[in-house]
């Protein structure tokens, strides 16, 4: 169980500040037309079958992209983004918005 601090008490809320990481993503968000991109590679995106679940497609256009923008080779990528965009994606596709401490 974490202890809780003053600063994530509600009255504190005001005085959070986003990161650099977070002002990209978002601004990703906004600019890259997801649900378009996906829409036209989902008819060619593997089906769950027998074998290993795939990756969600969302999450694997967003790997993709952030490769070739940063040129980070595919074990760069995993390390570059399992903390840093996936935790966003679901932090955000959740709901709940929790401060990383």
């Amino acid at each position: 169980m974490r202890q809780i601090s003053v600063a994530s008490q509600p009255s504190f809320e005001k005085y959070e500040r986003t990161s650099r990481r977070e002002v990209f993503l978002t601004s990703m968000e906004a600019i890259v037309p997801w649900s378009e991109l996906e829409a036209l590679i989902a008819p060619h995106y593997p089906k769950a079958g027998k074998g290993r679940q795939p990756v969600g497609l969302g999450i694997m256009l967003r790997i993709y992209f952030l490769q070739h923008w940063f040129y980070l080779s595919a074990p760069g990528a995993e390390d570059a983004l399992w903390i840093a965009c996936i935790a966003w994606l679901c932090r955000n596709r959740s709901g709940a918005r929790r401060r990383a401490r």
